[in-house]
């Protein structure tokens, strides 16, 4: 952490993206490109216009508060939060309003490092709200989508309890992975569903908060590291050169992208007065305790628990096991493939090499890999039975995703196999050795290392598609001979 202590808190907003109308509205809940097709009266705020509570997005929003160990309150209500902006029609968004009752009150989570230790998140509140229209701001002129606007947002509030870039943005994965399992979002950055506000402050001693400086709408978890490690930098500078006091005021800053540092938007003196006031369309209704206990009781499978069963039934390491499990396509890839009985560590070797490195390298998620589970079975099929080497399997790999035909046709219609007759492949070791006379007298005479130089010019003869394993046995067989 530095000479200094370091104290993060975290908003984290994400779209729910798992209803099919929005949170107060009948306007369809869907991601496309196509701007300003999504939207009803009700988001328009056309005159006469009432809103209609989602009852699906009520009963994710209980779901999450439950995993969080939060207080569900006995009745729920909403508010209107008043301000004016082009991306809010009605000047008032429709929210819950901390500290008052919201869907999630106080709660904790533990979070896992990757050296296995953990650390436990304290949980400020949840609430339920819709999320405002999106603003693109060009060089001469503003445009706005209203495709967003009310569909459900999740935000969730942490109290100034993280410490750490790194702890907070594995707090930030966690959180996302769990909104996944449970089918409340796809929660995918690419798509505008995750936003993030960052609190930082630094002081002398743990005892005492510096002054918060706020982070607006970081869009991405690597920005969300570089914000916090940006801004603990500076303040740490200003604070080394005595200027802190003058010049650390409460404020809000957003994250420069182009520039790698955070810049400042406005100073915030005074709390903004939204004149918050209840909705008066939306009476206030009690949550009824057996649907809650039955949301509770129908949490599926969270990622640590995906985590165990992987490391405890399948035998993977804690490393791998949790690489699996941070994005549920990418866990359910995984179990899809040992379904059809791939061996799991080998699958887990595929995806967390291989996969996982083509997806990051080519910007895509695993749900658009053209290499089904299927395909992989077939690759890793023939490595199995002989068919092809590793090394044979990793061009078959990068073909079947490069030409998008499967690994079976792949293999046909390049020849691509290995050389396991003992047969043809005695021949070659024979003509390899008989033309290697010194290189013989020089292994004999030991120089072991040279084994190394007969297994690369089989492997030349054979164009690389010698099996390695009985080529070692045929050379160690035919060199003791001579």
């Amino acid at each position: 952490m530095g000479k200094y202590y370091v104290t993060i808190g975290l908003e984290m907003h994400c779209e729910g993206s798992e209803t099919n109308s929005k949170v107060f509205s009948s306007g369809r809940n869907e991601y496309t490109e196509e701007s300003n097709s999504n939207i009803s009266p009700v988001d328009m705020a056309f005159p006469g216009i009432l809103p209609v509570v989602n009852k699906k997005a009520v009963e994710q929003s209980i779901m999450m508060a439950s995993i969080l160990h939060a207080r569900i309150p006995e009745y729920m209500y909403f508010e209107r939060k008043n301000y004016y902006y082009p991306d809010l029609p009605k000047g008032y968004q429709l929210t819950q309003n901390p500290p008052e009752e919201c869907v999630g009150n106080g709660g904790y989570i533990d979070i896992e490092r990757e050296d296995g230790s953990t650390f436990r998140v304290e949980i400020d509140n949840l609430h339920l709200e819709e999320d405002a229209a999106q603003s693109t701001h060009l060089y001469d002129t503003s445009t706005i989508n209203y495709n967003r606007a009310g569909v459900p947002l999740f935000e969730l509030v942490t109290t100034p309890c993280l410490h750490s870039a790194d702890d907070a943005v594995t707090y930030l994965e966690y959180i996302r992975a769990i909104y996944q399992y449970c089918g409340i979002s796809e929660a995918d950055s690419k798509k505008g569903q995750i936003r993030c506000d960052v609190n930082v402050s630094i002081s002398d001693d743990p005892n005492t908060l510096g002054t918060k400086v706020e982070i607006k709408n970081v869009n991405s978890f690597s920005a969300v590291r570089d914000a916090i490690n940006y801004e603990i930098q500076r303040q740490s500078d200003l604070k080394d050169d005595g200027r802190y006091d003058e010049e650390v005021e409460q404020e809000t800053r957003r994250w420069d992208e182009a520039s790698m540092k955070t810049v400042h938007m406005r100073f915030k003196v005074d709390a903004i007065d939204y004149k918050y006031f209840v909705e008066p369309n939306i009476p206030r209704f009690k949550l009824d305790e057996k649907w809650v206990k039955e949301i509770q009781e129908s949490i599926p499978e969270l990622p640590y628990e995906r985590k165990e069963k992987y490391m405890n039934e399948l035998g993977l390491s804690s490393y791998d096991a949790g690489i699996i499990i941070k994005e549920k396509p990418t866990a359910d890839y995984f179990e899809k493939c040992v379904e059809l009985g791939v061996d799991p560590k080998t699958a887990a070797n595929w995806l967390c090499t291989q996969i996982l490195g083509y997806l990051y390298q080519e910007e895509l998620n695993i749900q658009d890999l053209y290499l089904t589970p299927e395909y992989l079975k077939q690759i890793t099929d023939a490595i199995k039975d002989g068919s092809i080497s590793s090394k044979q399997a990793k061009d078959v790999f990068a073909k079947t995703l490069e030409e998008k035909e499967e690994p079976n046709t792949i293999m046909e219609k390049y020849s691509i196999k290995q050389m396991s007759d003992d047969g043809a492949l005695l021949d070659i070791v024979i003509k390899v050795l008989d033309n290697s006379e010194s290189q013989i007298n020089q292994y004999k005479d030991g120089q072991t290392n040279l084994f190394n130089y007969f297994v690369g010019q089989v492997m030349k003869e054979t164009k690389g598609q010698a099996n390695p394993v009985r080529l070692k046995e045929l050379l160690d067989q035919e060199l003791a001979k001579r």
